[in-house]
């Protein structure tokens, strides 16, 4: 009797055993918030992208971020030229409120030539979050050493650290910036990886989603949530192109238009990998993927900006409208198109969000989290008003509903324009004569925005000579 007894507890703790094991899996864990990749391209034309209706260029990957998520119709950017662009995509905030307001010089001996270390970068950030962040390509921010990526709060750097770069391995052939000698010389430089150079052979663009595709490997084999910055110099001159790509593009007779094409084909292969790598390593679906170029197409690689007023440099569309989607599967409307105003300051202020990590109070984030917006979770709209200054020319713009007043060259001697974006989007009828309150109201506006920010702290690209010196 008491043997029995013992073999039916035993069986009882058995069961009770098996119940809880069958019974743990079921239980929910804590959803991680996503990983995050932006693919920053340079210089790339608004209407160089099929979902905004290029005809010359195929881009299926990218405009499958597009199509299986949310393409932005009037996505910005806060500057019209690349360094000030990225910087205030990496802080999440006006890159004037520090001073960034031109391409810094790439002297790397100059302390003050780069983003500004008090600025926290969107990779110091979710390090409060746990995640492992990359840049991978571009950097821009600052040579010296102070300003390296792998201080800045990147665990991976792979890439160069000035503004520019030769894309045939032939043509690296200065070991770093203490080689150059005179003014573009860093183009030349070889490639860095983490701190030291590497040789390489292949398309830069291809070596850069190569480099890419092994880290989200390594981190997914980690189950790490991560960032990548994925910073494409393509399709930023030189037009430089291999004849894998070239060879798609006999249609174009135009021959800087061919390789334009040729040097946007490899980037938008370079997507379709990434986006396969999500999918083979089963994080596609916790994975937000942005796609935006950081600023409009430029005049001198063959870009396309397509009915949009102005090119790089400009405060018209054509200038800080660019390229730019959002995927989130799972999460965000697929095939979605969102018409309201955006910045690229605001993808920071969204993975913060979901990371729900806290923002120094003293360095409030411009961007708002676009997610409430784009799941109809929260009326109205992101932005009140969008801000552009650039402090060297005085020139200035500033975005409120449908409305946009901008002095294109120096408003000291050159007066301001009025556009109706919603019914005039290619900016061709001032209406400022008929308007004149409301332009009075929006300077206003911009005046009180602008007496937040600070001058220039650092030599320019253009206004400086150190190549001179060696």
């Amino acid at each position: 009797m008491r043997k029995n007894l013992l073999k039916l507890l035993a069986l009882l703790s058995i069961g009770v055993v098996t119940i809880a094991a069958m019974d743990y899996p079921l239980t929910k864990k804590k959803a991680k918030s996503p990983n995050l990749i932006v693919i920053m391209v340079d210089d790339m034309g608004w209407e160089d992208v099929g979902f905004n209706g290029c005809k010359d260029i195929p881009t299926p990957n990218i405009d499958r971020i597009a199509k299986e998520g949310v393409q932005f119709e009037q996505g910005y950017v806060s500057f019209p030229v690349c360094g000030p662009s990225r910087a205030g995509f990496l802080t999440g905030r006006y890159q004037d409120r520090f001073g960034f307001t031109t391409n810094p010089s790439i002297n790397p001996e100059d302390e003050r030539c780069g983003l500004p270390v008090e600025e926290e970068t969107m990779a110091e950030v979710l390090k409060k979050g746990d995640y492992n962040s990359a840049i991978i390509g571009k950097w821009h921010m600052g040579t010296h050493s102070k300003f390296h990526p792998l201080k800045r709060g990147f665990d991976y750097f792979f890439g160069f650290l000035s503004g520019g770069h030769h894309y045939l391995p032939e043509l690296l052939t200065l070991k770093d910036l203490s080689e150059v000698t005179k003014k573009w010389d860093w183009y030349s430089t070889k490639i860095r990886e983490n701190y030291d150079a590497v040789e390489v052979d292949d398309y830069l663009t291809d070596e850069l989603t190569d480099a890419t595709i092994r880290y989200i490997n390594k981190q997914a084999e980690n189950d790490q949530q991560f960032m990548v910055y994925l910073a494409y110099n393509a399709p930023h001159a030189p037009l430089e192109a291999t004849e894998k790509y070239l060879s798609r593009f006999d249609h174009i007779e135009n021959k800087r238009r061919k390789t334009y094409a040729a040097m946007v084909s490899a980037v938008d292969d370079g997507v379709g990998r990434v986006l396969k790598a999500l999918e083979d390593k089963g994080i596609d679906e916790n994975t937000l993927v942005v796609f935006l170029s950081d600023n409009g197409g430029s005049k001198k690689n063959a870009s396309n900006n397509g009915p949009l007023r102005g090119f790089k440099t400009d405060m018209f569309e054509g200038g800080v409208r660019v390229p730019f989607a959002m995927r989130w599967k799972g999460e965000l409307p697929e095939g979605m198109k969102y018409e309201h105003p955006i910045s690229s300051l605001d993808i920071m202020a969204t993975i913060v969000a979901q990371a729900n990590i806290k923002i120094n109070k003293e360095r409030p984030l411009d961007g708002v989290d676009l997610v409430p917006y784009l799941k109809g979770e929260v009326d109205g709209i992101p932005h009140n008003y969008l801000f552009w200054r650039k402090w060297e020319q005085n020139c200035m713009a500033v975005r409120h509903g449908n409305y946009k007043l901008l002095a294109n060259k120096n408003m000291e001697s050159n007066p301001t324009e009025l556009f109706d974006i919603e019914n005039d989007p290619y900016e061709t009828t001032n209406i400022k004569g008929q308007n004149k309150k409301l332009s009075k109201e929006l300077m206003s506006e911009w005046m009180k925005w602008n007496d937040q920010l600070k001058d220039r702290v650092f030599p320019r690209l253009n206004g400086d000579n150190w190549w001179t010196k060696q």
